[in-house]
């Protein structure tokens, strides 16, 4: 039986680490972001024209929940503050976790066995 080099086992770590990522960004986006919006709506408040398919509202969203003295001016932050659940912000540290373990395997992998140059 073959060992793993350590090369490998950074493989598979990233792998894992973006499949994590992936299941964050599709909770995310299908249960907080949807019931947000929804809740938004019934407020009269739309949706920003500038996020129709790119999906950065997720991120937005997300920082919103996990940092609290974030005031961003892209959003209705406070209405977004308003309609959180509590499992809307456990969504949101998994997925800023989840971002954050990725990014920095990726980071590690490039800088350890990228190009020499």
């Amino acid at each position: 039986m073959s060992e793993l080099s350590t090369e490998n086992w950074m493989a598979i770590l990233l792998f894992i680490a973006l499949i994590a990522w992936s299941i964050a960004i599709f909770l995310f986006g299908r249960i907080s972001v949807k019931h947000i919006e929804r809740e938004m709506k019934k407020e009269g408040i739309e949706p920003p024209v500038w996020d129709k398919g790119i999906g950065s509202i997720i991120v937005t969203y997300s920082l919103i929940m996990v940092f609290p003295k974030l005031n961003p001016t892209i959003v209705d932050f406070e209405a977004v503050r308003r309609h959180t659940r509590k499992e809307d912000k456990r969504l949101a540290y998994f997925l800023q976790t989840s971002s954050a373990i990725f990014f920095t395997i990726m980071f590690t992998i490039a800088y350890l066995y990228g190009p020499e140059s």
